[in-house]
């Protein structure tokens, strides 16, 4: 072999010598910051829980202890630090180190030395295998609305007080040893009743028992009128077992509804969380799976035959705010001839170029605007005077720390679950980048198919025929998450509309937050109301006593 011909073999060689050097010595460098930086190392106790733990533990800290450190974590809240754990055995230890992921410091080294309250958490995950061929892991929820820090079966341990030191290596030990009870549940009263089953449609596409559920509230004179059937308002709100309205608190609901001007209505609220959220938000979804059909084919009619509704769609109305007004709207939207009238009350954004105040179609960031010589941050929550008390990039990057993977059952993650496609890692694909706030285009094309405003537009010739006299929309003008700007962009449409005009209403009220509309006594007229518009004529109104 002449020497010209082994001279390029051995620069390849030497080049492959230092690539290999160079990794050794990031991975070096790596160890030996985990090794000299601070250290909390954190089990859990076989007492507490004998089986393996995949899922995220937790090391909450604040200053006191009136209430729990991890009671005190949000947004704005005290430090949470979070690491990812694959078979974590009972009593062997995860240790934190400044290069886990925290907020709103957002490494161990940037917490000054000093004295603080620390408290260790374990948010047990289960696996999924879904019928669409992924397999995830996510938390079961266990009847409790998708809340992490008070689901039954997560573990915990006291907090405890210590003496903290970002340059001392010497790691600090905590210990879950105590295990979150199961709910139980509300009795049944002669007006306020539940129903809970297992999903078939749900258990089978997730792979694991998922539940849904009811509370249903009955009108007065339910038991001494036996052969009445009456209209039923189907209320949307985040997950609760509370009775609809609130009744049974003594207040004006409840006087109200045993009044002689009530109308007589029988009132649901439906349980319907999601291994994502404490709301699967009601529409069938690539990650969520296909809880509108759960509830059109399962839950309603579970309501329906074991209580006298009269089971018609002009009887069939919905209500709802926030989280709640924007399923009222997309299922009223999405499937036009299953309800007679919506009644949507500050929903979430109805259309994505005001997704709060994000539009995913055309900014380039969601938690910055860019300026040239400096940009300016995007806020996620103001009072009504305009006062911001929440950033964008806050909310997200807490939610982060809760859950990589849109995994944090948190209001940001859920879109992403409920809107996106998903990702090749069975997980949804991210809007945009959540440490940057990137948008991804190709995702925000995704999200059209449930930007209700496009939808309108595309399709009115089919739908304004079926659902123009029935969608109803309220909010305030200084709604706290800025919902009312998708609202103004869907009023602009609807008050254009032609052949058919648009005939329900959408109402603003200046100067008011998050989440105004009528309730109560209005409200129910106005049900009461769109009830006996849509009835066929010579319909028995027996519930009119």
């Amino acid at each position: 072999m002449s020497i010209m011909r082994s001279l390029p073999r051995l620069a390849c060689g030497l080049l492959l010598s230092v690539v290999i050097a160079l990794l050794v010595a990031r991975v070096t460098a790596t160890e030996q910051a985990r090794s000299e930086g601070p250290r909390i190392d954190v089990l859990f106790s076989r007492e507490a829980r004998a089986e393996t733990v995949t899922g995220m533990v937790y090391v909450a800290i604040s200053r006191d202890n009136r209430r729990s450190p991890i009671d005190q974590t949000s947004p704005t809240g005290v430090p949470l630090f979070s690491r990812f754990v694959d078979g974590l055995a009972p009593d062997a230890v995860a240790t934190f180190t400044a290069e886990d992921r925290g907020h709103p410091l957002r490494s161990l080294r940037d917490l000054p030395a000093g004295e603080y309250w620390m408290q260790p958490f374990v948010n047990v995950y289960t696996r999924f295998p879904r019928a669409d061929g992924h397999t995830v892991w996510l938390h079961n929820d266990q009847w409790e609305g998708q809340d992490w820090k008070r689901s039954p079966g997560n573990l915990f341990g006291d907090p405890v007080r210590v003496a903290f030191d970002p340059k001392s290596a010497t790691p600090l030990r905590l210990v879950a040893n105590k295990v979150i009870p199961p709910i139980p549940l509300p009795a049944d009263t002669d007006m306020v009743k539940r129903i809970r089953f297992q999903s078939a449609i749900l258990s089978k596409w997730w792979g694991q028992p998922i539940y849904l559920g009811a509370t249903v509230l009955l009108p007065r004179g339910y038991d001494t009128h036996p052969n009445v059937r009456y209209p039923v308002n189907y209320m949307q709100d985040h997950f609760s077992l509370n009775p609809p309205g609130g009744f049974g608190r003594g207040g004006d609901f409840d006087r109200f509804w045993m009044s002689d001007t009530a109308p007589r209505f029988i009132a649901v609220t439906l349980q319907h969380p999601s291994p994502y959220y404490d709301d699967s938000y009601g529409v069938d979804s690539a990650n969520n799976g296909p809880y509108g059909e759960a509830i059109i084919k399962e839950l309603i009619p579970a309501v329906e035959q074991k209580f006298r509704v009269i089971r018609q769609p002009w009887a069939r109305m919905l209500s709802g705010g926030s989280t709640g007004g924007w399923i009222a709207l997309a299922h009223q939207v999405l499937y036009p001839d299953f309800y007679g009238g919506s009644f949507a009350l500050c929903p979430d954004s109805v259309d994505f170029s005001y997704h709060q105040i994000v539009n995913i179609y055309s900014d380039a960031n969601a938690y910055y605007v860019e300026k040239g010589w400096t940009k300016v941050e995007r806020p996620s929550q103001r009072t009504i005077d305009g006062n911001i008390e929440v950033m964008m990039k806050d909310e997200n990057w807490y939610e982060l720390v809760v859950g990589d993977k849109s995994r944090s059952g948190g209001q940001w993650d859920i879109w992403e679950a409920t809107y996106s496609p998903v990702g090749p890692d069975g997980y949804p694909r991210r809007l945009w980048n959540k440490e940057t706030g990137v948008i991804d285009k190709s995702v925000a094309e995704q999200w059209k198919k449930y930007d209700m405003a496009d939808i309108l537009r595309k399709n009115w010739t089919v739908l304004g025929p079926k659902i123009a006299d029935k969608i109803h929309v309220y909010v305030g003008d200084m709604d706290s998450y800025y919902l009312n700007d998708a609202v103004e962009k869907l009023n602009e449409f609807l008050t254009k509309t032609e052949d058919p005009k648009f005939a329900g209403e959408v109402v603003f009220q200046r100067r008011a937050p998050h989440c105004w509309g009528p309730r109560n006594a209005e409200l129910w007229q106005k049900l009461a109301a769109q009830v006996d518009k849509g009835a066929p004529a010579g319909a028995a109104k027996s519930w009119k006593y």
